[in-house]
């Protein structure tokens, strides 16, 4: 891949991808390598490019975890032609998708995913918690999830999951897997998995919705939060985000994030209208 026309005068500038190590091999098959981006042999900055664990025998998807290039040669081309270098590599790998993490203050960065093809899939929200927590509106109360409950909620959790991954277009055996992996290894011990929070709140003496909030990096992360279907549009959905606001000053944090599915509008208006901002957007591209 070059940059420049390379005629007359002009020197061909051609940029490309030189590994500075061993392609990297896991016990569970998932391949990682670190390369320099270079411009005529010199390098102009870094990637890493991974393939994501539990996505196959070598993993079906692979991850630019990290691409940077130096100050002095950027807006030159090079992210771009570092980045469709790195779809190559991922295809020789045999990768049928990829995916990058671009934090919200980069906006260069998401312009570059957007042009080559990038789509949102989900983005990370966060809020800043205010020294005193929110009051919950009259009537309404949580309480702790009762193992009853916790059974037939485990099942059908883990099957919406699933769902959302495959809408987006994710192999349904690949979604049903991730979800088994995310759920048996954030609730290792169900209910009483160390840090977990799992609340149902009631509004009148009936139960209208729950919350499934763990910390996670610094901050008190809302895995889930649902109102049950005949109790929607009534102002539960705001009442359990303070409610996670609640119980997150409880355990001495000073922040809520959780994630938001594209195009899921309701969801990302409520957060938006509490003081939730974006933090980090999640994009995928399928090779």
């Amino acid at each position: 891949m070059t940059r420049g026309p390379g005629t007359g005068t002009t020197p061909l500038m051609t940029t490309t991808l030189r590994p500075t190590e061993p392609l990297q091999r896991a016990a569970d098959g998932t391949l990682s390598r670190h390369y320099n981006v270079c411009v005529n042999s010199r390098p102009v900055g870094a990637i890493h490019l991974a393939t994501r664990p539990g996505t196959g025998p070598s993993g079906s998807v692979a991850e630019i975890r990290a691409l940077s290039v130096d100050e002095p040669d950027r807006r030159r081309g090079r992210a771009t032609v570092a980045a469709l270098a790195a779809e190559e590599v991922a295809r020789g790998w045999g990768c049928r998708r990829i995916e990058a993490s671009v934090p919200a203050a980069a906006e260069g960065a998401l312009g570059l995913a957007t042009v080559l093809g990038y789509v949102l899939r989900n983005r990370g929200m966060e809020k800043k918690l205010g020294a005193v927590p929110p009051a919950l509106p009259e009537g309404s109360r949580p309480r702790p999830m009762t193992e009853e409950e916790y059974s037939s909620w485990y099942a059908a959790t883990r099957e919406s999951y699933a769902r959302s991954w495959i809408e987006r277009g994710v192999p349904e055996a690949e979604a049903y897997a991730k979800a088994q992996r995310d759920h048996e290894r954030l609730l290792p011990q169900g209910p009483a998995t160390e840090g977990t929070r799992l609340a149902v709140l009631e509004h009148g003496g009936e139960p209208v919705g729950l919350l499934w909030l763990a910390p996670r990096d610094g901050v008190s992360f809302v895995y889930k939060v649902e109102t049950y279907p005949r109790h929607r549009g009534r102002g539960h959905g705001r009442t359990l985000m303070r409610l996670a606001e609640r119980l997150a000053a409880e355990e001495g944090l000073d922040r809520v994030g959780l994630n938001v599915f594209a195009g899921n509008t309701a969801a990302e208006r409520l957060y938006e209208s509490l003081g939730y901002e974006t933090v980090v957007h999640h994009l995928y591209k399928p090779l």
